[in-house]
């Protein structure tokens, strides 16, 4: 039987955060020594640190927040493709996979997965691209980098162009060992009710035919 597969940046204090940005941070606040009874563990971060989801909210003003956001869309069957020779994730790159429905996709790009080296750069979504999800059937996609847009962007054209064919986001999703093919997928958010994105523990299991 197969056995699930942690595709999620495991959260560290080396873990590689977004520029002026929270970084992670983990410390036992109270010591069992301190307390008499129990280790207590205080956490700092971003909520778009590591393996993370985006909310609406992130890059519009009256977009929904995580809570908000429907739960189904993190849990089910996923396709993963490798668009490693490709600069961005655009149709004509999608095309390339022959992919006739995929409700998840996940996307292998160029970059490797070193959690502790922000990239320069990555592969981004495009407008055309993200139509194209939309005519699979996409409802959500997940990259193995920080972001569907260009760093430095801020029009956020991949954020946007998603969010109007209605595909939810996953980001920093660890790819590099996986192979192509059908999975399952669970990426569940916290219940931040005010969250503008979240971390997750990203996991994946191959589809066996029967």
């Amino acid at each position: 039987m197969s056995q699930w597969i942690d595709i999620s940046q495991v959260l560290n204090n080396n873990l590689a955060h977004w520029p002026e940005d929270e970084p992670f941070h983990y410390n036992t606040a109270v010591t069992k020594e301190m307390s008499g009874s129990v280790n207590i563990g205080k956490i700092t971060t971003s909520a778009h640190i590591g393996t993370h989801v985006d909310a609406p909210f992130h890059f519009i003003n009256d977009g929904k927040r995580i809570l908000d956001l429907d739960i189904e869309r993190y849990i089910g069957p996923c396709r993963v493709i490798d668009l490693s020779d490709f600069d961005e994730i655009s149709e004509k790159a999608l095309k390339t996979k022959g992919i006739s429905h995929a409700e998840r996709l996940l996307i292998k790009t160029a970059l490797p997965n070193k959690p502790d080296r922000f990239p320069a750069e990555v592969s981004p979504v495009t407008a055309d691209g993200a139509a194209y999800m939309k005519e699979l059937g996409v409802r959500l996609v997940g990259v193995d980098t920080p972001s569907v847009d260009s760093i430095s962007s801020k029009d956020l054209t991949g954020h946007h162009a998603l969010y109007n064919h209605d595909i939810y986001i996953l980001e920093n999703v660890m790819l590099d060992q996986i192979e192509e093919g059908d999975y399952e997928l669970i990426a569940l958010p916290l219940a931040l009710e005010e969250g503008d994105g979240s971390p997750v523990r990203a996991v994946i299991k191959p589809i066996e035919e029967c």
